[in-house]
């Protein structure tokens, strides 16, 4: 073979063996970036009903001031991926629907109007959030992004139950808050059990998921009490506790899979 040839060769050797990594690589850190989305919707719900409730434990206004700019930032960082035009075009439906969400209702002080509207404009954004995980996912066409998704979605339920709950004893919409943190929860668990027998799951990931486990058991024994009626805190503190050992177990998701590709 002459020296032209062979450079030919070791390009597309290049090409075959680098690329794709690389592609599945962005693929499942956009899987992440959109599952954090899905989060964020529900810890600004959370932190909302915080300040409107005067609580200041969990300093909910600052972290409310950090979840907003975190989303914009994952928001941009989708767009720039230029995943897809499906994809493009659905993250320009979600800019949409955050604007008067971001400007406007988190923008005042919280009252029983403003929530109600805040609580139906951010479940309507958590669902335009998740289509797009699940087209990514779809463009991927990997059960590896299917894990980290699914691990992913359990961080928007931490945060989403914790919400709902603090809903629920604040009295507002209590029988629709109490039917959808119901389904929250069960879809919770189902998860957690899906996740628990994963082949991927390292050492490490199943401390995490035991914690989860412990976690999630006390949110359970909070929400089953007749007698007793758990302070905004409390689930905030457990709730959180949920989203950080979720957190860690969809990075090490992530983690292997880069090393397996």
């Amino acid at each position: 073979m002459t020296k032209k040839t062979y450079f030919y060769l070791f390009l597309l050797f290049l090409f075959v063996f680098n690329t794709p990594n690389h592609a599945y690589d962005n693929l499942n850190e956009a899987v992440n970036i959109a599952g954090k989305q899905r989060m964020l919707t529900q810890r600004m719900l959370k932190n909302y009903i915080l300040i409107g409730i005067g609580n200041r434990f969990m300093q909910p206004r600052s972290r409310l001031i950090q979840d907003i700019s975190q989303f914009d930032i994952a928001l941009n960082q989708l767009q720039n991926l230029q995943i897809s035009q499906k994809i493009q075009q659905d993250l320009t439906i979600i800019r949409q629907q955050w604007q008067p969400i971001k400007n406007r209702l988190l923008q005042q002080t919280p009252s029983i109007e403003i929530l109600q509207q805040l609580h139906q404009k951010i479940d309507l954004l958590l669902k335009a959030c998740h289509q797009v995980t699940q087209l990514i996912i779809k463009v991927s066409n990997t059960e590896i992004s299917e894990i980290v998704s699914l691990s992913g979605r359990q961080r928007m339920l931490s945060q989403r139950m914790g919400a709902l709950y603090i809903l629920q004893i604040s009295g507002i919409e209590q029988i629709e808050v109490k039917k959808k943190l119901k389904i929250s929860m069960v879809e919770f668990s189902q998860a957690l059990t899906q996740l628990s027998q994963s082949k991927l799951n390292s050492s490490e990931i199943k401390n995490h998921l035991k914690q989860v486990k412990k976690w999630f058991h006390w949110f359970e024994k909070m929400t089953q009490s007749e007698t007793e009626i758990y302070v905004p805190s409390d689930i905030s503190k457990v709730t959180n506790n949920i989203l950080y050992e979720m957190d860690q177990v969809t990075q090490l998701y992530i983690k292997i899979i880069q090393f397996k590709l």
